[in-house]
């Protein structure tokens, strides 16, 4: 029996019930994921495009009222419009199946099911979803998608390369390192990946390492059991268990410690973990994507990155240009965000004049796109008439191609903190050399990964 090409997502507080509904959708329904946790909502359907949620009512402990499914089923819909939801309950009456029905709920399931029944009503939301995503593609291909490549906007020969080498690396389990200025798109070339790799239809987990504290790294990437430190209330798997089967991106991989990427290393090496507070190891079957702005090849030689990590980790590298050294692609992405924003603020008429095209292809955007996207918008929210002029933005004084720093805050009266110095002491050497992060580094006597690091401390 062929199975459908939907994805379906399961979400019920009882284990057995995850089960039971995996083992029956599975045969019937290409990719089949579950949670017990609907707080995870979010993060799966950001990664996962979804046609078809089964959302279970209530999750507290005794609760009968429905009222957490009816916010789930809010969250859903803002966040995948497009994603048909059904909803099942033990406790239901014709009322709550009216109520779902006018929130946006496609049908309405009833504990315990009859397998053919949820079978059936699935099959039909599935088929009705691939009816609207067809029509929906045929639109989009219509309206000249080009210059578009999986999240990805731009045909300059730098982007070309990139497309390519994804193409040549996704249905590889090559671990893969993306190096690039920040708001490169380090993230979307990381979705690409996952998207085209033979795991598409498993999870894509993402671990931000520069905002986890050292404290809890171990806990978070490796889990722990109960009973494991004080606040270890009750069992859960780490982001490398959560992530088994599909893609890890751990993403700004340059700001771990030394002992950190040792501890990283073992587990990468070993292919288990072991959670916090047991001796049990737990092998883990995962495809690793690294992400980093940090000149990693330097730190190996100042010894702040380890070599056996770094060769663990890019089998195959991409680098992702910053948007100075793709200018034939600035047009294509501002007409991109413009499109965004004039929908978004009801903006129809808006457009860009000759002018303004020029000035945004002359400047040397240090934010790269990410600035692009937000320069867009804040043009678009304060411009008056109906065309953006060069007036609408701000495009900050350059030397040398580099950003210009801005210029050194005063220390107040209350504000002899080391932080608030150190602070101060930077910005005074990037602006006496201009940007230069080596002379900078020198004038600071620090290196230039130190430097970078307190850069993006201070936000500078």
């Amino acid at each position: 029996m062929s199975k459908i090409p939907c994805k379906v997502l399961v979400v019920d507080d009882e284990e057995d019930i995850l089960m039971a509904g995996k083992l029956l959708l599975k045969q019937h329904f290409e990719v089949v994921i579950t949670t017990s946790d609907p707080y995870r909502i979010p993060t799966l359907l950001l990664e996962n495009a979804f046609d078809v949620v089964l959302l279970d009512m209530n999750y507290s402990t005794g609760a009968t009222s429905s009222k957490e499914g009816f916010h789930w089923l809010k969250q859903i819909l803002q966040l995948s419009p497009k994603t048909t939801v059904i909803l099942m309950t033990a406790y239901g009456d014709i009322e709550l199946a009216v109520r779902a029905l006018k929130e946006g709920a496609t049908d309405f399931v009833l504990k315990p099911w009859q397998n053919e029944k949820l079978v059936a009503i699935l099959k039909t939301a599935c088929q009705n979803r691939a009816s609207t995503s067809k029509r929906s593609a045929e639109i989009a291909e219509r309206e000249n998608t080009a210059y578009h490549y999986d999240g990805f906007i731009g045909v300059s020969p730098a982007m070309q390369r990139v497309y390519q080498t994804i193409a040549k690396v996704a249905a590889t389990d090559a671990n893969v390192l993306i190096l690039g200025e920040n708001g490169t798109g380090k993230e979307v070339a990381a979705r690409a990946l996952h998207r085209k790799s033979k795991r598409a239809g498993s999870v894509f987990e993402i671990v931000d390492l520069g905002a986890i504290s050292t404290t809890l790294f171990e806990s978070e990437l490796f889990g722990h059991a109960k009973g494991a430190y004080t606040d270890a209330k009750e069992e859960r798997a780490g982001r490398l268990e959560a992530a088994s089967g599909g893609t890890l991106f751990l993403d700004e991989i340059g700001n771990l410690s030394l002992a950190l990427q040792a501890k990283l290393l073992t587990v990468l090496q070993s292919r288990q973990v072991i959670r916090l507070g047991t001796n049990r190891p737990r092998l883990i079957d995962i495809r690793l994507i690294c992400a980093t702005n940090m000149p990693l090849y330097e730190m190996v030689r100042e010894g702040t990155f380890r070599q056996d990590l770094l060769y663990r980790i890019n089998t195959v590298e991409i680098h992702l240009p910053p948007l100075r050294e793709r200018r034939e692609d600035i047009r294509l992405l501002a007409e991109h965000f413009l499109k965004v924003y004039r929908q978004k603020y009801d903006r129809p008429e808006l457009h860009l004049n000759t002018e303004t095209l020029r000035r945004l292809n002359e400047y040397h955007w240090p934010g790269n796109i990410r600035e692009l996207d937000h320069a867009m918008e804040r043009a678009v929210i304060l411009c008056d008439g109906n065309e953006l002029h060069p007036d609408d933005f701000y495009f900050a004084p350059s030397e040398n191609g580099q950003p210009k720093p801005h210029a050194p805050e005063s220390i107040t009266d209350n504000d002899y903190t080391l932080e608030a110095l150190e602070k101060m002491m930077v910005q005074k050497a990037l602006v006496k050399h201009s940007g230069n992060i080596t002379h900078a580094a020198k004038e600071l006597g620090i290196t230039r990964t130190a430097l970078y690091r307190r850069i993006e401390k201070h936000g500078l």
